[in-house]
Order: structure tokens, then sequence, then C-alpha cells
């Protein structure tokens, strides 16, 4: 049952609980049919059928065959390919028009090297990804389009594949996670998906609404929790530090495995503001000396490189230990994993390639390199055979 804690004005302990209305069967119900058993579903008593008039009726059976039939549910794997288009258009499009040709050149390898930065790949693992190449083309003696590309993907994963690391939260009850961010990066959202993603794992969520600052912040909080079915401890305004003060204990006296608490979005220049997110997490450490057990940060892979700025910062605020990077379905590119990857390397937890509940995915790095490969529909193919041109 959904419900919050309202703050009072008065002593910090303060609290009245607020719950939400519950839906009921009319007690006038009609009684189960003879033979039904204790699962099956009521049946409620609506009043007298409407027969419609032949013509109505068949206006009725009209609309309901030209009435489009809902599209079956994508997998994962094929969301993530959706999201990452446009980015497999500036990366494999990119690198399918370079090959064109089939001799591989360092003329080749310097367009290649314009191609993965402005798929935000960055300074340093471009070079790295280069270099690799440029071993890799001699001593196996690569010459077509495929080889490159698939030794390209082989270097890529290299990269990002320490990045995977899923998290566990079964070493602590209940389990704090603290989430921090910017502004607009989506992390008022992603709480709301991972409330639903450790429920699908058998875990109990409270959610902490410690975004004060921010005035729709605690509404758009509450409705994530009213959706999962979570309880969410708000109160309309005070200091954030007490709201997930409260949410801990709450938590430890309900027996809730997860608690994932929410921090007013901050840009990492505001130096004093910075102070306040430091603040939070102390606070948990007093309410939970092990705690917190996880600090979020969430990244708008729009972004680019700032994102590296922003990992940096909060990081020296708060101690980040895992990241969640959202919006790769956008006008992101994917290369800004590998970015991260050689400056400020930190365990990925999650990415969001969508606006849905379920398009948030603990991160895989196979996967997400061969979603980053797929040949692009159109791009031109590599020309082989002793006709091709060198």
């Amino acid at each position: 049952m959904f419900g919050f804690l309202k703050k009072k004005s008065g002593k910090p302990d303060e609290a009245a609980v607020v719950p939400l209305p519950v839906e009921s069967v009319p007690a006038d119900a009609s009684p189960a049919p003879d033979g039904a058993g204790a699962d099956s579903p009521a049946v409620i008593d609506v009043g007298p059928a409407v027969v419609p008039e032949p013509r109505a009726a068949s206006v009725a059976a009209a609309a309901a065959q030209t009435e489009p039939v809902p599209a079956p549910k994508r997998s994962w794997t094929e969301r993530l390919k959706a999201g990452l288009s446009r980015t497999r258009q500036q990366l494999g499009g990119g690198l399918a028009s370079l090959f064109g040709r089939r001799k591989i050149d360092e003329d080749l390898l310097e367009e290649l090297e314009a191609t993965l930065l402005m798929a935000d790949c960055g300074v340093d693992a471009t070079q790295h990804l280069l270099d690799e190449l440029r071993t890799r083309w001699k001593r196996d003696r690569l010459e077509t389009a495929d080889q490159l590309q698939s030794a390209l993907a082989d270097s890529l994963h290299a990269i990002i594949a320490p990045l995977e690391q899923p998290l566990d939260v079964s070493g602590h009850s209940p389990y704090i996670i603290m989430i921090a961010g910017v502004n607009g990066s989506g992390k008022t959202t992603s709480i709301g998906k991972l409330a639903k993603y450790f429920q699908a794992q058998g875990k109990s969520v409270l959610l902490a609404a410690g975004d004060t600052f921010r005035a729709a912040a605690r509404e758009q909080l509450m409705t994530w929790g009213e959706r999962n079915n979570v309880t969410v401890i708000a109160q309309e305004s005070g200091d954030a530090a007490a709201v997930i003060f409260d949410a801990i204990n709450a938590a430890r006296a309900r027996g809730i495995d997860v608690v994932l608490a929410d921090t007013a979005g901050r840009l990492p220049t505001q130096l004093h503001l910075m102070e306040e997110i430091a603040k939070v997490r102390r606070v948990i450490a007093k309410a939970e000396p092990s705690g917190p057990h996880e600090v979020i940060l969430v990244l708008d892979a729009n972004i680019g490189q700032n994102a590296l700025a922003q990992v940096k910062a909060f990081d020296a605020a708060v101690g980040v230990t895992g990241l969640v990077v959202t919006k790769l379905d956008g006008t992101a590119k994917g290369g800004v994993l590998a970015a991260i990857a050689r400056q400020c390397p930190k365990p990925l937890r999650f990415i969001g390639v969508g606006e849905g509940i379920d398009d948030l995915q603990p991160f895989k790095a196979r996967e997400f390199v061969d979603a980053l490969f797929e040949p692009v529909p159109g791009a031109p193919k590599a020309e082989t055979g002793a006709g091709s041109k060198a």
C-alpha cells in the first residue's frame, strides 16, 4: 500500500502518515457463480445491458476491425539497438563510409580519428584506440573494412569492459543508495526506474524525497512511488538531510531492503551547493554508520565530455561509487563511455535508452558494443575482389 510521511513543524521526528485511498469492491457486488474458486475475479452488477441498434452495432464492429493492433513489446536488446541508432550512424555508419576502399592506410586512420572524436570518445580514448588499430593492422595484416571494424569493436570492448560491475544490494539491510546529479540529468526518473528494477529482484524499496530544493521534485517522486506501489518519505519544505535521516529510520523499522535517497540537483561549479550534498552524506553516515552503501551519479549522455567534469566534481564532494548514464537514445554519442573509462573510471551500474519504466537496465559491455556496431541499413559496403581500387 502506497503512502508517504509528511513532515510537520516541530520536533524532527514528528511525522504523520497520509494514506492514499485504496480501491475496493462494492459491498453489493454480485456473488461468484457456483463452482467458482477463491481466486475467481469478483463480478460486479453494473445494471442492465444495453443492446445497441443494428446501425450502431455495425459501426461499432467496423471500428473494432479498424482499431490498430498494439505492437508486441520489444526486448531489451532491440530497445538498446534502437536507442543507439544515432550513435551507430555516427560511428558505425561513418566507418562504413570510410571503408569504401579495400586498402587500409594512414589517410583512412586519420579520418577514423575524426569520426571517433565526433562520437564523443575523447582525445585520450581515441588515441588509445588508434594505437591499438595500428598495432593490429601491421601485426595481423588487416586489409578489409570488416577486419578493421572488428578490431575496433574488440578494442572498444576492452576499454569499457572494466566498467561492467553489477550492483549487489545483498550486503546490508537496509541498503542505502544515495542518488546525485545535476538538474535535467534524469535523476528522479532514474530513481523510479530503479525502484521498479529492485522490486523485480524481489526487494522491498523505500524512496526518500531529499530534493527539497526543486518544487516539483517531491511530487514527481511521489508519482513514481504510487506507480511502483512503494512508500515515499517526504516533507513540503525543510532540510534534505533530515528527510533522508527519517527515511532510513523508517526503513529500518519496517524491514525495507533498499532505500533510494534523492538529493537536490547541483552544478559542480556551485561549491556551496555541493557542500550541502556532502552534508547529506555525513547525515546518512550518522543514521547508519556503514552507509551510504552506494553513491550513484546520474549522467546525461547528451552532455558529451562535460560528463567527465561532473564525475570528477561529484566524486570529490561525495565519493561516487557508481554511475547511471541516461538518454543514450537521444543525440548522445555512445563513445562517451570510452572517455569515462579512460579518464575517470567508475563502475557503470545502469544505462538508459528510453522513457519507459523498463528502459533502464544493468550495463553489459559486450551487449553495448554489439548494438553499437550492428550494420547500419543503407550504409556503403567495403569493396572487395580483384576489381577493387586501392
